[in-house]
Order: C-alpha cells, then sequence, then structure tokens
C-alpha cells in the first residue's frame, strides 16, 4: 500500500450541470487557490489530509485553446465566431485547441499532487487509464497513441479516433482542467477547429453514441468515472 492509500485521501464530487465555461474556470481558480493557500501555510504533513475535489460538468458550447496552441486552429473567423452559439477561450492548460459542449463529460480534478504521487507524465496516463476502464465496461477497447495524449479507438481499416481530450494545468502540484469525454456529443461542432491541432487524414473524432449506435446515459458514465477515480488514485468520497 503507497502512502496515499495510507492517508486516505479525501475528495468530494460535484456534478455542476451544464455550465458555461467561464463559470467552472472560475470556481476551479477558487479552488486550486484554496489547496496551494493551505499548503503555504501548514506544509504537507501527513497528519494533515487536505480535501482534494472531483467536478463534472457539461459545458455549453465553447472552443478553448490551450498555451501551446496556434490560432490558426480556429477556423472561424472573428465575426462568425461571433454571430455564432461558441464562446471562445484562451487558458493556461497544455495541448491545443478543443471543443466542449453539451453530450460531453468533462471531468477537472483539483488535486494536490504531493498527497497522491509527484509526477506529471503518471498523471495524464491516470487520466487516460480512468476512460480506457470506463469504455471497458461498453466492451470497446480503446488506448493511448504515442506522440499525442488523450484516449483513442484504433482501427485498421480507416483512421484513428479520439474519444477523449486531456489537457492539465500544475501549481505548486495542484491540478487544474482535465479530461473531456464524448458521450453523446454534437462531432458537427468539431468542423470548425483542427482538434487538438492534429491535421491528419489518419485521425478523426468520435463520441460514445456513435462507437454503441445508441444514446448513452450520462449518469451512468459520470458513476463509472468516479469509481475508476477513487481506484486508481486511491480515495475516499467524502
Amino acid at each position: 500500500m503507497n502512502k496515499a492509500a495510507e492517508r486516505t485521501n479525501g475528495v468530494l464530487h460535484q456534478d455542476l450541470g451544464l455550465v458555461s465555461y467561464q463559470q467552472v474556470w472560475d470556481y476551479q481558480m477558487v479552488l486550486n487557490k484554496k489547496l496551494i493557500a493551505r499548503k503555504r501555510a501548514q506544509g504537507t504533513s501527513p497528519d494533515f489530509n487536505p480535501l482534494h475535489y472531483l467536478l463534472t460538468c457539461e459545458h455549453k458550447p465553447v472552443y478553448t485553446l490551450g498555451k501551446s496552441g496556434h490560432i490558426d486552429n480556429l477556423l472561424l473567423n472573428e465575426d462568425q465566431l461571433k454571430h455564432s452559439e461558441f464562446e471562445f477561450f484562451k487558458i493556461n492548460r497544455g495541448g491545443d485547441i478543443t471543443y466542449h459542449g453539451p453530450g460531453q463529460l468533462v471531468v477537472y480534478p483539483i488535486f494536490d499532487l504531493e498527497y497522491f504521487f509527484r509526477d506529471v507524465h503518471k498523471y495524464v496516463r491516470t487520466l487516460e487509464e480512468v476512460v480506457i476502464r470506463t469504455l471497458q465496461e461498453y466492451n470497446i477497447e480503446a488506448t493511448r497513441q504515442p506522440d499525442f495524449t488523450g484516449v483513442w479507438i484504433l482501427d485498421d481499416n480507416g483512421p484513428s479516433r479520439k474519444i477523449c481530450a486531456i489537457g492539465v494545468h500544475l501549481s505548486r502540484w495542484v491540478t487544474l482542467h482535465g479530461l473531456a469525454f464524448n458521450i453523446n456529443s454534437n462531432l458537427a461542432h468539431f468542423n470548425n477547429i483542427v482538434p487538438c491541432g492534429i491535421a491528419t487524414e489518419d485521425k478523426t473524432v468520435t463520441s460514445l453514441e456513435k462507437e454503441l449506435g445508441r444514446k448513452v446515459d450520462m449518469n451512468e458514465v459520470k458513476f463509472k468515472i468516479k469509481s475508476h477515480f477513487a481506484s486508481l488514485f486511491e480515495y475516499n468520497y467524502v
């Protein structure tokens, strides 16, 4: 048993429903700063376990561009964007451009990784594993792609299909942002961008609905995601 399991980290899950991107970004920052302020005041004593947070939500239609992204990967000009239903934000996560909208499950872990493991690469791989294990419950074999973050479904007879995008940011080992898992997403909305900056014919996007050929209950997926998070990160829900 590792030190994180011995400490029995407590995580509060909050489902925020369908909300604007700005609203959740602001809330993430409040929780992130709260954990950092606690650390500055009390250190990382094993005798004190801070409360960590797992936020789930769906966003109103929005495109977000990561700090290493290129604005050219947004295929709408300023006027088209202004007269569309989409918002647009430049943000501080890693990665390029992506889409969030109704039917997509977005998960934001606000964890102090010093109470789990101090390894950014392992953190991203574990987020991917959460989704890979969830897809296994739907009899879908998913995997990682060399040189690309996220979760993919490979096809020998067609393009690789990305079903989950991941982008994170850490400050003093406290996490922000997270994963976006296409469940019943409107995939046509990805046509306005070069998703994650990947402009190749052998890669595309997909959703759980498309792979299964039916609508999927969002609450059912949330339950599975929550369970795999708790198992892989070895914590209990408050």
